[in-house]
């Protein structure tokens, strides 16, 4: 067996048996407010966790990325569409761009 098809199929068992255990382990509902409070952040906090990084090393000048997480924040505190703080963070960064460098 080669390794790429190894690491295939290490890969396969492993993400499936996350998806896989959780409905077979657990058969009632979950009573829990912790738990359910904490399953329903855990999507959010992954994101998170995957995006902000990015967001400060993918530009040239680190204030236009700060500038820009600002700028994204405050967008969806008020109340704009994930399209429309894009667009705004993009515009942001690339003012900031032409302005600093």
């Amino acid at each position: 067996m080669s390794r790429t098809l190894a690491y295939i199929l290490v890969m396969f068992i492993s993400t499936n048996l996350v998806r896989v255990l959780p409905l077979t382990l657990i058969r009632k509902p979950i009573q829990s407010p912790f738990i359910r409070s904490f399953l329903y952040y855990v999507p959010y906090v992954t994101l998170s966790v995957m995006t902000f990084p990015a967001i400060l090393s993918v530009t040239q000048n680190p204030v236009a990325a700060a500038a820009a997480f600002v700028v994204g924040i405050l967008a969806a505190w008020f109340g704009r569409s994930l399209f429309q703080v894009a667009i705004l963070c993009c515009v942001t960064v690339f003012l900031l761009e032409l302005v600093l460098v």
